[in-house]
């Protein structure tokens, strides 16, 4: 295979994971618009996510995915990457835009880098890397305490801020967490046993805060299986082939794609704001993002030389 046709190839998976992750916030609002409640949502599209795993596995006939390694590590990524941040950032998406939500998202690798400094022995902070790091939280106070939601008629910036920075530190928990173990487990058996824990347990949440999701609209169901195929399942499987065979450089591009493609799909379908605290904000944490994969990327090549 060709060089030529292999980058136009990542670039295909870049554009599939970009548009999948940047719209799956949008598909949330909408069921959120259509009166499903915030962990119905979560559970909704976890619960779509892991069936679809688990039909993967199956189809696949792989034997022996799921050990003690892969109930062990599954079982805590279910709590960090699945039930609480799930949960906190549908909570957020009930408050403000998907575009002021996907922004704080962003800042997940900065808050990896942080946790690792502290879980990981081998990978520390350096100053360019904490002034990413300060660049992103000050660029997170700023929509926080600015008061644009992006959504017309009001909103609450400080309670989805607040839901939305819990879950970046859950998910950056949790990538330091499955690293300090790479090459120990099959990812996908822990991926079917994060997806399908931690979705009965956001199930078992959303029957007891919100009750038997009966009666909701054709719009709202297909806005939960769009989260769960298309949000979840359909991205995750691409990007773990591309972490594991393009450079850093390819994958540092998704973290810029997704907000640009949250906030363009959030005006243009949900008539969200281009307000200026999402404005300010959201251009103070893209360039601490920035600074950050310049950093990786420049560590990448010096390991490679």
């Amino acid at each position: 295979m060709s060089l030529r046709i292999t980058n136009q190839r990542i670039w295909v998976i870049i554009g599939i994971i970009s548009l999948s992750w940047g719209t799956a916030p949008i598909a949330g609002r909408i069921g959120l618009a259509e009166g499903i409640g915030p962990s119905t949502m979560a559970a909704g599209g976890s619960l779509v996510a892991a069936v679809a795993v688990w039909l993967m596995i199956g189809l696949m006939r792989r034997r022996n995915l799921v050990g003690p390694a892969e109930l062990r590590i599954g079982l805590v990524l279910a709590f960090l990457a699945v039930l609480l941040p799930q949960q906190a950032r549908y909570l957020a998406l009930a408050n403000a835009s998907a575009g002021f939500v996907t922004l704080i998202s962003a800042l997940i690798p900065l808050g990896t880098a942080l946790f690792a400094h502290f879980m990981l022995a081998d990978e520390r902070l350096n100053p360019w890397t904490t002034f990413g790091l300060l660049l992103g939280l000050a660029g997170t106070a700023a929509l926080i305490l600015i008061g644009d939601s992006g959504i017309i008629g009001g909103g609450d910036p400080r309670t989805a801020g607040v839901m939305a920075l819990a879950a970046v530190v859950f998910i950056s928990l949790a990538s330091v967490y499955a690293k300090r173990y790479a090459g120990q487990y099959s990812v996908l058996g822990v991926t079917g046993v994060q997806l399908g824990v931690g979705s009965l347990a956001q199930l078992a949440v959303a029957l007891t805060i919100e009750g038997f999701p009966l009666g909701h609209s054709t719009a709202g169901l297909l806005a939960i299986l769009y989260v769960g195929t298309i949000g979840v399942f359909l991205p995750l499987s691409f990007y773990y082939f591309l972490i594991r065979h393009v450079p850093v450089v390819f994958s540092s591009v998704i973290s810029y794609l997704i907000p640009l493609v949250a906030v363009i799909a959030g005006v243009l379908v949900l008539d969200e704001q281009l307000q200026p605290g999402i404005l300010l904000g959201g251009a103070l944490v893209l360039s601490g993002v920035v600074v950050t994969d310049l950093v990786r990327i420049r560590e990448a090549r010096r390991q490679g030389a």
